[in-house]
């Protein structure tokens, strides 16, 4: 493996740091207002939380929705009108839940080749009430309304099935899954960003309805409106700035599955047979976390937190054996001594993850890097991880698209 050093000490071996000047959020919830609107505020907070003006941004990098109207299709150039037309370079991209990982990747990618000395990163959702559906209309060729319209795989559908494979492989049962929403409610309460600010018993969980048996209401994530921004700048640029020692940025992975895929893996409806052909030795979520170290030349064993993507509370645990937190199994294990939670050995969702946020899909993913910069820096308050140095965040969005960062201090 290649290793750059750059100025200070420090070995990056691919790709290349770059610093995390701002972060800034709006409050998740249910406002009824139009998605730009926590766009902008978000963008506002980075913007000023880094020290900076509109104007001196040189690109802006928008995470798009696709609910909203026509101006959800073109995120970037949206904010960019909102916060007043200046000339930024401009771009927008959808990944689904991966957007905002894929808008990092995006800006990291200009800064890194002199395209852009800083960039704002922005997304936003005004999402619907109840659980996601695909757009309106008749495609059938689209694998996703495929999954809704013929075999009727609503997404509490589909992360009933991962909970009842880790019941049937590993021995998971509910009450571990209901533990999983009790950590993160915990969290939650001490975000002043997270829409869900109570603290939750294992009996509430258990006494709330069942949407997709085994998972309960307070198993699955709701759908929120929010916002979530981030600036950032290359190196020198932030030590021009003052920023000496800024969180940084290491590395961005936005992997694709390897064939076979032996899992399923919605919204494609069939897996493919390892019959003629070796399935890979890790699977495809795994392999974003893979991808993700070794990027960053570090492993596991050095990371202070994490922030996953905890769509269901059985999601979660599965994500501490690919993030390689846990052996293969012993997720529920690792959730039960304690360490996943706040003041264990390696918190994981500090900040009270989906279960305390709900999905406001184009900027979770940099919500998640918002949480990341705040506990690097030590600024996070009650949830704060002591001496945190280095947080990965895990996601995954529809289509394969990978989505995972680690940043550092």
């Amino acid at each position: 493996m290649s290793a750059a050093t750059h100025e200070g000490g420090d070995v990056t071996p691919q790709g290349g740091d770059v610093a995390v000047l701002g972060a800034g959020m709006h409050p998740w919830g249910k406002w009824g207002r139009p998605f730009v609107e926590y766009g902008v505020t978000a963008a506002r907070e980075a913007l000023a939380d880094a020290g900076l003006e509109w104007s001196d941004v040189d690109s802006v990098v928008g995470a798009d929705t696709v609910r909203g109207g026509y101006p959800g299709y073109v995120a970037g150039s949206t904010f960019a009108r909102a916060l007043g037309w200046q000339g930024a370079r401009v771009t927008s991209v959808y990944a689904a839940c991966a957007s905002g990982a894929q808008a990092v990747a995006t800006a990291r990618a200009q800064i890194l080749s002199g395209m852009a000395e800083t960039v704002l990163v922005v997304g936003a959702d005004a999402a619907p009430k109840g659980f996601f559906r695909p757009a309106g209309g008749d495609r059938a060729d689209d694998p996703d309304w495929q999954r809704f319209r013929i075999l009727g795989a609503t997404n509490p559908a589909y992360f009933a099935l991962y909970a009842r494979r880790r019941m049937a492989l590993y021995g998971d049962t509910a009450e571990d899954f209901a533990h999983v929403k009790v950590k993160n409610a915990a969290a939650g309460t001490l975000n002043p960003y997270a829409r869900y600010r109570k603290e939750v018993s294992p009996g509430d969980v258990a006494a709330s309805p069942v949407v997709a048996d085994p998972l309960r209401l307070l198993d699955i994530c709701a759908t929120s409106d929010g916002g979530a921004a981030l600036v950032l700048s290359s190196l020198g640029f932030a030590r021009r700035h003052g920023a000496a020692r800024p969180v940084r940025v290491r590395a961005v992975s936005t992997v694709t599955p390897r064939y076979p895929n032996t899992l399923l893996d919605l919204p494609y409806l069939a897996t493919d047979s390892a019959a003629a052909v070796p399935e890979p030795e890790r699977g495809f979520r795994a392999s974003i976390a893979d991808a993700a170290y070794e990027e960053a030349g570090l492993g596991p064993g050095d990371m202070s937190l994490a922030e996953v993507y905890d769509l269901s509370t059985a999601l979660e645990l599965q994500w501490y054996e690919d993030l390689g937190f846990a052996a293969e199994g012993e997720g529920a294990a690792l959730l039960r001594s304690g360490g996943t939670k706040l003041g264990g050995r390696l918190p994981v969702n500090t900040s009270g993850g989906l279960a305390s946020f709900g999905e406001a899909v184009p900027a979770q993913a940099i919500a998640q890097v918002c949480e990341l910069t705040w506990q690097l820096r030590g600024v996070a308050g009650e949830r704060q991880v002591p001496g945190a140095r280095a947080g990965i965040s895990a996601n995954q969005g529809l289509f394969g698209h990978g989505s995972s960062v680690i940043a550092v201090r």
